[in-house]
């Protein structure tokens, strides 16, 4: 009649043994979110496009075709003019696989039918994203002023109509609208891509986030956050083959 009380006995030596401080780990030995890479539930930017939109501002977009010989070239930008705070931004845009055709670079003040500049840019050596900085060829924009910009793989030299191009528009708003009445975030971190994606300063929070990146490329925080804002602005296919070439972490 005795056994059920032996029984629970042992069974509470055995609990009191499992919880031995020998035994068990210690706080600071099991793993921390900074050890196990970034948190999953890291929040997601949220794009609030400018109130005056401009529809139909965006050249190319998609990945059909990736299947043929050529590469595609898709702009970075939503299909309506983007903003950015800064004087010479950076232009962000993909390359759906290497290629050895020449590639240009053009960019256009509305205001003027002669480029602003044109001139050829290194091809990349492979795909994923890639980036433009005005400030390498001392390009300023002006505040309040529209520019296209495009990015054109050369097929065939003498026939530009076989051009494969991609691009967008941009527009500068003047600084101290910029700062003071739309409060964009001057700096570059998490928390600035946050910010300037709500205040709707594409440019700048997608330029942030490439370059963050750029430097960390195993982050999958960081890389879902980039596919968040290509899926929306409907670039949800670059957006999956961003997620899909994130590099294994080293250990």
């Amino acid at each position: 009649m005795q056994r059920p009380t032996v029984s629970l006995f042992l069974g509470l030596i055995l609990c009191i043994g499992l919880l031995d401080p020998a035994t068990t780990p210690a706080v600071s030995d099991q793993p921390t979110a900074s050890q196990s890479g970034p948190k999953e539930d890291a929040p997601l930017p949220l794009y609030q496009p400018p109130k005056k939109l401009t529809p139909r501002a965006r050249v190319g977009g998609g990945l059909r075709g990736t299947d043929g010989s050529d590469p595609v070239l898709v702009a970075l930008v939503p299909d309506h003019v983007g903003l950015t705070a800064k004087k010479s931004p950076v232009l962000n845009w993909f390359l759906s696989k290497p290629t050895t055709y020449p590639l240009k670079f053009t960019l256009i003040d509305i205001r003027s039918v002669k480029p602003l500049h044109e001139g050829p840019i290194p091809t990349p050596d492979h795909a994923g994203v890639q980036s433009i900085d005005l400030n390498d060829w001392n390009l300023a924009l002006e505040p309040d002023v529209q520019y296209r910009w495009y990015i054109s793989a050369i097929r065939n030299p003498d026939s530009p109509s076989q051009d494969l191009v991609a691009g967008g528009v941009i527009e500068r708003c003047e600084f101290s609208a910029c700062l003071v009445e739309m409060e964009v975030d001057l700096s570059c971190d998490r928390q600035s891509v946050l910010r300037n994606a709500m205040r709707g300063f594409w440019y700048d929070a997608m330029a942030c986030l490439c370059q963050l990146i750029d430097s960390n490329p195993a982050d999958q925080a960081l890389r879902r956050q980039r596919a968040s804002l290509l899926n929306q602005i409907g670039l949800s296919t670059v957006a999956q083959w961003d997620l899909r070439s994130i590099p294994a972490p080293v250990r």
